[in-house]
């Protein structure tokens, strides 16, 4: 064969160079062609995707809540509902299969995620106020720690919980987009650090949703209980709430819960006012006291009549009371419950048009829940001291006036007990029955009848569980101590270091990061040093956050271990006593019984 000429040489160049093109193209897979959950899917095309769809919400006008446009629903749609047949069709598709996600195009994928993304920050704020917003064992913790040390643990738990919910913000405005969105809690401890991690936060946040549910339940059969004088027998009681949630629990989209959920707010703000006034003009109701006030809980002595049937005189503690630090610790959980909701940031987040918009959202909330908090709480200790109970309306002694308290926070807590149950329902739905059996998605025709059949199922399921505990306060105190603190407080920092450690090792000037137009990821050095240079990288600032993250996670580790003594050895006491569950039909806070 003859030499080959300079024009064949650079026609051999070309062509190898659009084949060596073309091999990677074709090795490059769409974010719609990935697993629900892919372990190949990089740090870096998270990060190149979050940052597109970002600047692409830059561009939406903020969705306003229309009461009118809910209640009539024959009203035009908002621009942000207005879908073509081609984006209905895609939203209907089942894509936690394969081959019907290899049909769909990148414009009709994204268009699909943006369609779900309804809720505007107000429905959020409303949506997390309900979620947290539980006054009514704030004055029976505060009794168990004194004034000092009351005020100043629930100022710091309140303020360490907004930081919390800011630091789900940040990691999740970078690591969610259009082509791979962040549904739940375990979303972002998957990007951050791996299945591992996504495996224990879904089983915590699923357990914790599972509890709260039953704990409402269990409250709530109370409730009906007390309203009925005792004459109904107790296990129906909360039986009849667990039907009344079977039926709110069918809404299934957090932008139509915003409306429920600012009933919600009111309703409770409403029983806040009845019962200030109510204590302020009468005595506490003595005689519920034993069964768990705060001076049963610290001091037992200071709630005993005397031989004439007198009880002691109110007393308050300045500082911890010395007596019973278990009890003091075990009432520092409730408090710790009173702020957990953290764990539904993310499946706010995921439902909103601007999640940036989450911020002032969850900033109002929070300084919202504080005061109200604070307010009552103190107004509470004030006028009750020892005796104040752990459901405060129930620590009245008028009837008429505990019966009011009762009905109205029935309808509140029920919206409540909803919204845990519903994102409950969705997280074991996404992860459980869409990873391993190929569920079709909720938002699909069939996926709503799946979700319409757990429904019933799940509460059913939660209301057993709750029922076979006897001691209602123990089981708060495991609850908040083994679930709520570590989801509220353990987790995000966990998070925030995984994403801001990956998000400064990466180094764009050095040729390092996502080529979209390839897939090809560029790393250089091993793990352990990229991860140690992005720990130390950023500026002092940066790493000073790195540090204290680091902190703030340990610290939230010892108090879960602290809690779960604390937890466990006061249900050991309590069970020494022969203990009534909600599987008879003798009531609890029935004392003639």
């Amino acid at each position: 064969m003859g030499e080959k000429t300079l024009d064949d040489k650079a026609l051999d160049k070309e062509a190898l160079a659009l084949h060596d093109n073309r091999v990677l193209q074709d090795t490059y897979i769409k974010p719609q062609a990935r697993l629900l959950h892919d372990p190949a899917v990089t740090f870096e095309e998270y990060q190149y995707y979050a940052r597109s769809t970002r600047e692409q919400e830059k561009l939406l006008e903020s969705p306003k809540l229309r009461w009118r446009e809910i209640i009539h629903r024959n009203n035009r749609p908002t621009d942000a509902e207005e879908t073509t047949d081609s984006d209905r069709k895609i939203v209907e598709a089942n894509f936690a299969n394969e081959e019907t996600r290899l049909q769909i195009s990148d414009d009709e994928w994204t268009n699909a995620s943006r369609a779900l993304r309804t809720a505007s920050w107000g429905a959020a704020f409303y949506l997390i106020t309900t979620d947290i917003l539980g006054p009514y064992g704030v004055g029976f913790a505060i009794g168990t720690l004194g004034w000092g040390p009351g005020i100043a643990l629930y100022t710091v738990f309140g303020f360490m919980a907004g930081y919390s919910g800011y630091l789900i913000w940040h990691v999740f405005l970078g690591l969610d987009s259009y082509e791979f969105p962040c549904r739940n809690y375990g979303d972002l401890a998957f990007r951050t650090w791996g299945t591992t991690a996504r495996y224990v936060t879904n089983i915590l946040q699923a357990v914790a949703l599972f509890l709260i549910l039953g704990q409402v339940t269990i409250q709530n059969g109370q409730n009906i209980s007390e309203v009925s004088k005792f004459r109904l027998c107790y296990i129906v009681c909360p039986l009849l709430f667990v039907i009344a949630g079977f039926f709110m629990t069918q809404i299934r989209t957090l932008r139509n819960y915003g409306l429920v959920a600012n009933a919600a707010v009111w309703l409770n703000l409403l029983v806040i006012f009845i019962t200030m006034g109510v204590m302020a003009h009468s005595a506490p109701n003595y005689a519920i006291s034993v069964l768990g006030s705060s001076g049963a809980t610290v001091d037992p002595d200071t709630i005993t009549p005397d031989a004439q049937g007198n009880y002691p005189p109110i007393v308050h503690y300045g500082g911890l009371p010395a007596a019973n630090l278990v009890g003091s610790i075990n009432g520092l959980l409730s408090g710790v419950l009173a702020y957990a909701g953290a764990q539904l940031f993310v499946e706010f987040l995921a439902e909103m048009r601007r999640p940036r918009d989450f911020l002032k959202a969850m900033w109002g909330a929070q300084f919202f829940i504080y005061s109200v908090y604070l307010i009552y709480d103190c107004y509470v200790y004030h006028f009750q001291g020892q005796y104040a109970y752990s459901i405060s309306y129930q620590g009245v002694s008028i009837y008429g006036w505990q019966t009011v308290g009762n009905m109205i926070t029935l309808f509140s807590a029920l919206i409540a007990a909803g919204l845990y149950g519903n994102i409950g329902i969705k997280v074991f739905y996404n992860n459980i029955l869409m990873d391993l059996l190929n569920a079709p998605p909720l938002f699909t025709r069939r996926g709503k009848y799946f979700y319409a059949a757990i429904v019933p199922i799940w509460w059913s399921l939660a209301f057993v569980v709750a029922a076979a505990i006897p001691d209602y306060f123990g089981f708060v105190s495991v609850m908040a101590a083994s679930t709520l603190l570590n989801l509220t407080y353990t987790l995000p920092p966990f998070f925030a270091v995984g994403y801001d450690i990956q998000l400064f090792a990466h180094r764009e000037s050095e040729g390092e990061g996502f080529d979209p137009s390839t897939g090809r990821v560029t790393r250089h050095g091993t793990t352990i040093q990229r991860w140690t240079r992005g720990f130390l990288s950023g500026g002092p600032l940066q790493v000073a956050k790195n540090v204290w993250h680091v902190i703030y996670f340990f610290a939230s580790l010892a108090m879960c271990g602290l809690g779960m003594y604390a937890a466990i050895q006061g249900m050991i006491d309590v069970f020494e006593d022969p203990q009534v569950n909600s599987f008879s039909c003798t009531s609890p806070l029935n004392l003639n019984a």
